[in-house]
């Protein structure tokens, strides 16, 4: 039944375009001469994907495909770093997943098995383990040992904390208005009006004056945010059910999905850079995420990069994974040195023309009114100077540490070992005020998540600083 795994695959990128051809098509048979395409497409990778053979090695695997253009790769144990076994609801039902085999600093994965036998799999995920991670001779593998596992509770809390509610529906519009111009030009502004149309009609029938219309406002907000909340609930469910993380020697395996499966391995060593992250109802709930970037995941979001140790838990949960993952790391303890007090007003100030410009556009709407815009700038300044506060770094002889945020808190850091890059940076008011911006690189570091930086340094301070960290790793011996 690989055939028809295939099919679904090379389908999925269709699927939309060829909905909206049907439903919103003008009725022209022209439109029809792209299913044409479509279906050469399907064949030839069907085709090409019969002809995929995989051996295994003494100390490699070899892959084979194609028919007339032939490619034969050996890819050594010791490439491999990733190893992804995914299953959706149709592998589940026919006992089968897909195996991913990625390499560091490669977007694309050596090998990829779309349908494998589960135990194929997981016999295939074992091998790469024992092979790539070899113990040393008269050394026996350790056994599998479960570092932490989300219960049903825990997972209710995550979608509680998330936003996956509201990022799945602006998905949603985005691949219509993709898919679908005049759909996503005219069909949300029209149901809108309806339902608006709708809404005042009833709430004109009970005669509110201007305090009951806020009442109503407030209740149709408070309605959808809850409508989110339980959308993002349901998401976490789905997603990371049965969240559970082990240890099988020196790899980290996480494994985790409702009705799909994601099951991630990743060597411990590939690590390069941690996050804790914790907002507003993170610490309402006294919970926190860690998260961390492995070599080769960037900014995948497909569920099979292994990106989070722990999606939610408590901070001594948390602290004891970062103790057992990363010994003598001893974070709480680090000192941190705060950056001068003067900053703040530089957090403050990108808000400034932000509020003068919505001031200034009110004013032709609402006359003098729109000067209670400025009201926003006493509460931009307080956040300002909370942020301000929060900033700071710590270094010691084993990694290097920043903290930002006061609304949403986070702390990034790394080993110095695994520093690829360093970089000051100074904008023109940097060096009006004689500051600078260190810069921190690893391998690995996605655009979306906190960056290693630490801001406002005074210039010699920042260069001091950039001095030591660049002898540290200069003295790091090469790995080829």
């Amino acid at each position: 039944m690989s055939w028809l795994f295939v099919l679904i695959q090379q389908l999925k990128q269709f699927v939309v375009p060829l909905i909206a051809l049907l439903v919103f098509g003008r009725g022209d048979r022209n439109e029809l001469w792209s299913l044409i395409g479509v279906g050469v497409l399907v064949a030839v990778s069907i085709w090409r994907y019969l002809t995929y053979r995989y051996g295994i090695g003494a100390n490699h695997l070899v892959v084979r495909s194609g028919l007339f253009n032939r490619s034969l790769r050996e890819i050594p144990f010791v490439r491999i770093q990733n190893v992804a076994v995914h299953q959706t609801v149709l592998h589940r039902l026919f006992g089968v997943a897909e195996v991913r085999l990625e390499s560091a600093g490669s977007k694309e994965p050596e090998a990829q098995m779309r349908v494998l036998k589960l135990a194929d799999a997981l016999a295939l995920e074992a091998l790469v383990r024992r092979r790539g991670d070899a113990p040393a001779p008269g050394q026996a593998e350790a056994p599998a040992e479960v570092l932490l596992r989300l219960p049903p509770a825990e997972v209710l809390r995550l979608g509680l904390v998330s936003d996956g509610g509201l990022v799945l529906i602006g998905a949603g519009f985005a691949a219509l208005s993709q898919a679908m111009p005049d759909f996503s030009a005219k069909v949300p502004g029209r149901l809108m009006r309806e339902a608006a149309r709708w809404l005042f009609g009833r709430v004109e029938s009970y005669h509110l004056d201007a305090l009951g219309y806020v009442g109503v406002a407030l209740v149709l907000a408070l309605a959808l945010a809850v409508a989110l909340k339980l959308l993002s609930m349901a998401l976490a469910v789905l997603r990371y059910y049965g969240f559970e993380l082990s240890e099988h020697g020196r790899r980290l395996t996480a494994e985790r999905g409702l009705l799909g499966r994601w099951r991630t391995t990743v060597p411990r060593r590939r690590i390069q850079a941690w996050t804790l992250e914790e907002g507003l109802l993170h610490r309402l709930l006294a919970r926190r995420r860690l998260a961390v970037d492995t070599v080769g995941a960037g900014d995948q979001d497909d569920g099979r990069a292994l990106k989070e140790l722990a999606p939610i838990a408590s901070a001594p949960a948390c602290d004891a994974l970062i103790e057992r993952l990363l010994p003598g790391a001893r974070l709480e303890q680090l000192q941190w040195r705060p950056l001068p007090d003067a900053a703040w007003w530089r957090l403050f100030l990108p808000d400034v023309p932000w509020v003068a410009l919505a001031a200034f556009a009110l004013y032709w709407q609402i006359g003098a009114l729109s000067a209670l815009a400025l009201a926003w700038l006493p509460w931009a300044a307080f956040k300002a100077q909370r942020r301000a506060r929060r900033i700071g770094y710590a270094l010691d002889s084993q990694l290097v540490a920043v903290r930002e945020g006061w609304w949403r808190r986070y702390w990034r850091f790394a080993e110095l070992d695994k520093l690829q890059a360093l970089q000051i940076t100074r904008s023109p008011l940097d060096r009006r005020c004689g500051t600078a911006t260190l810069w921190l690189d690893t391998a690995g570091g996605g655009a979306l998540g906190p960056p290693l930086r630490i801001r406002f340094l005074p210039e010699d301070e920042a260069r001091r600083l950039y001095a030591a960290l660049a002898a540290v790793l200069a003295r790091r011996p090469l790995r080829w």
